[in-house]
C-alpha cells in the first residue's frame, strides 16, 4: 500500500513583511507625485523606514514598483466605487465616489507613468485597467438607466475631465491644488446630471478611442 504524500503547506508572507510592502508602495506613491518616477529609490526606503535591502527584496527594479503603485492606486478607487454601490445602490452616488476617489489617489499624476515610461500592456496593468473601465462603464449605465446621468456621455469623457481636473495646474503642487481640486470636480459631476441642460459638441467619447491617443 503506498503511503499518500503529504502536502507542503505554502508560507504566508508575514505581518511584519506584508505591512512593510505596503509601507514602501505608500512612500513610493507620495514621492512619485511629489518627484515623477526617477525618485531614487534610497529615498522611498528612507521615507518608508525600511532598509534599501527590503525594497529590492519586495521589488526587484524600478518597473516593479511604479507597477505595484500604479495598480494599488487603481484597485483601491476601483473599491471606493463598488462599496458605494454596494452600500446605497446609487449608481451616481458610486460615480462620484469613484470621481472624488480618483482625485484623493492621484491618479491623474501616476497613470500618465505607465503610457510614457513603462509597459502599459503587463498583465497586472492591464487587469487594473480593465476593472476600472468595466465597473465605470456599469455605473454609467445603470445611472443612465435610472435616469440619473445625462446620455450623451460616455466612459472615455469622466476619465479624460478626471485627469485634467485633478492635475496641479503649470507651476502649483498638488498640496495647492487639493484646495479647489473637488470643488471644481463637483461642478463637473453636477454638470453630468440629469436631464441635460445643453447640447454637447460632438460625440462621446469611447474607451477604445482614449487607448489609441
Amino acid at each position: 500500500m503506498q503511503t499518500a504524500t503529504p502536502m507542503r503547506k505554502v508560507a504566508r508572507p508575514r505581518a511584519d513583511a506584508l505591512r512593510n510592502r505596503e509601507r514602501i508602495v505608500t512612500a513610493a506613491r507620495e514621492m512619485f507625485v511629489e518627484h515623477g518616477p526617477d525618485v531614487p529609490l534610497d529615498e522611498i526606503a528612507r521615507r518608508a523606514g525600511v532598509g534599501n535591502a527590503t525594497v529590492y527584496r519586495n521589488f526587484p527594479d524600478r518597473d516593479a514598483l511604479v507597477r505595484e503603485v500604479v495598480c494599488s492606486v487603481m484597485n483601491r478607487t476601483a473599491e471606493a466605487a463598488e462599496k458605494a454601490l454596494a452600500e446605497t445602490g446609487d449608481a451616481f452616488a458610486a460615480l462620484e465616489h469613484f470621481t472624488h476617489a480618483a482625485a484623493d489617489e492621484r491618479i491623474s499624476a501616476l497613470c500618465p507613468m505607465v503610457s510614457s515610461t513603462f509597459d502599459q500592456h503587463h498583465p497586472d496593468l492591464e487587469a487594473s485597467r480593465g476593472r476600472i473601465e468595466r465597473l465605470v462603464e456599469e455605473i454609467m449605465s445603470r445611472a443612465k438607466a435610472a435616469g440619473q446621468l445625462r446620455a450623451d456621455v460616455g466612459v472615455g469623457d469622466l476619465l479624460v475631465v478626471v485627469a485634467q481636473l485633478s492635475r496641479p495646474p503649470a507651476g502649483t503642487d498638488c498640496l495647492f491644488s487639493d484646495r479647489f481640486v473637488h470643488r471644481h470636480l463637483q461642478l463637473f459631476l453636477d454638470g453630468l446630471r440629469a436631464p441635460a441642460r445643453s447640447a454637447l459638441p460632438g460625440t462621446a467619447i469611447t474607451l477604445q478611442e482614449l487607448r489609441q491617443n
